[in-house]
């Protein structure tokens, strides 16, 4: 792929108000990686909301602020890298103005260009859909991790961009997040976006 014809999306994309619509928004569009000359282009095909001091799924529920949390009151623009369980980093755009820590969960990808980058990151000799598959496993192929959090999303590292590349209605499926069952009610907000059909989309097969 030509990274000419990839157009960084601005930041002010992300700092409106309606997080569960920048979350749409996201399915089709390009995460990119360039870290010591190595390019990951990954095709956004899974995202969750998280509506901040008043989801209960959002580490920011009740105005959490924390040293992990804080990033979440950025402007939207920038990166949120948690680690999870001790295990997996978890890379999230922040979205809103300052002080509105709203949050899309990037879930899944499906690998655009630098698969042999991303299979030697995760240890693999040989492709498969769980490339991209799950939260986990797209900051491993992107090589993602916390010294990523906070970071501006158009620096030329680490960032979104747009090719083109068309996602209409007919094309994905909106559901409730998975893993958030401590939530309550909250659980059942059909906060997540999925691309029909697609191998690399975590969780439960749906059509």
């Amino acid at each position: 792929m030509n990274n000419g014809y990839i157009q960084p999306l601005p930041l002010s994309v992300f700092q409106t108000t309606d997080v569960v619509a920048i979350a749409q928004q996201l399915l089709g569009k390009l995460l990119i990686t360039q870290f010591q000359q190595q390019c990951t282009i990954g095709r956004i095909v899974e995202t969750e909301a998280y509506a901040g001091i008043t989801d209960k799924a959002s580490h920011a529920y009740g105005g959490r602020y924390t040293p992990r949390t804080q990033t979440m009151y950025a402007a939207g623009g920038c990166a949120y890298v948690y680690l999870c369980y001790g295990i997996h980093y978890l890379f999230n755009v922040v979205t809103g103005p300052v002080n509105t820590p709203h949050a899309v969960l990037i879930r899944a990808i499906e690998p655009v260009a630098g698969l042999p980058i991303m299979l030697q990151r995760m240890g693999k000799v040989k492709a498969d859909y769980t490339v991209g598959r799950g939260p986990g496993n797209v900051t491993k192929a992107m090589g993602i991790n916390r010294l990523h959090n906070a970071q501006l999303l158009h620096e030329h590292e680490l960032y979104i961009g747009d090719d083109g590349y068309k996602v209409a209605e007919s094309d994905y499926l909106v559901t409730q997040r998975i893993g958030v069952d401590y939530a309550g009610d909250d659980a059942l907000l059909p906060y997540r976006f999925l691309m029909k059909g697609n191998k690399y989309v975590s969780g439960k097969k749906l059509s």
